[in-house]
């Protein structure tokens, strides 16, 4: 496999996902992309990779290029089974889908985006801020006595985690919601969370740098 990645981008939560999924997926190829150049590495359109010219996407054993997070981080999961990394049945499988729709099209996309983006104009992230209150209170209150999104660890906290990240590039104080603020620390302990995030973080210090 080989995921296209940018440092601290939503790619952070199928870098999780696979170092969680073990070592034969942490084996992965991974392959930093200029998501403002749209380069790669060698120089090369990342565009001709993916035409919308965004992370994550993965390259599959059989050469298949697998684009959009949600459906990036469910095929890590079902392809490494024994990790455990989504619920079996049919409701729990909905509710995984549910929770990864929420954070992608919720938070993802209607609060951060809007807020990372130096071309959003002040009207465009005040709209977005107005929003804050209402999903964070929604996750605060489902998560009050929860230890994860789901009955156990999923790709759904990968990519809260991941998401939950920007609330430090943005202003949005966490401490306001102290259970997804505990929620978050508490994912930063484990292993493959701890590992993913520090390895991308150096990278990102040191393109500020």
């Amino acid at each position: 496999m080989e995921l296209y990645f940018a440092p601290l981008a939503c790619s952070l939560a199928t870098r999780i996902a696979l170092y969680e999924a073990g070592p034969a997926a942490a084996a992965a190829r991974f392959t930093r992309v200029d998501t403002r150049a749209k380069r790669l590495p060698d120089g090369s359109d990342f565009c001709a990779v993916n035409p919308m010219g965004q992370v994550p996407v993965l390259r599959t054993d059989a050469g298949e290029l697998l684009t959009e997070n949600s459906a990036v981080l469910q095929y890590v999961a079902e392809t490494f089974p024994e990790a455990q990394l989504a619920p079996e049945g049919v409701l729990a499988r909905a509710r995984l889908r549910e929770c990864l729709s929420f954070i992608g099209t919720e938070l993802h996309k209607a609060v951060f985006l809007p807020l990372l983006d130096p071309k959003a104009d002040a009207a465009a992230q005040a709209y977005a801020r107005e929003k804050i209150a209402l999903r964070m209170g929604v996750l605060e209150k489902h998560l009050a006595g929860r230890e994860f999104l789901l009955d156990a660890f999923s790709v759904a906290d990968a990519y809260l985690f991941t998401v939950l990240n920007w609330t430090r590039a943005t202003g949005v104080n966490l401490g306001e919601w102290p259970v997804l603020e505990a929620y978050h620390q508490r994912m930063l302990k484990r292993p493959a969370v701890s590992r993913a995030f520090s390895e991308e973080f150096a990278l990102y210090q040191a393109s500020q740098r």
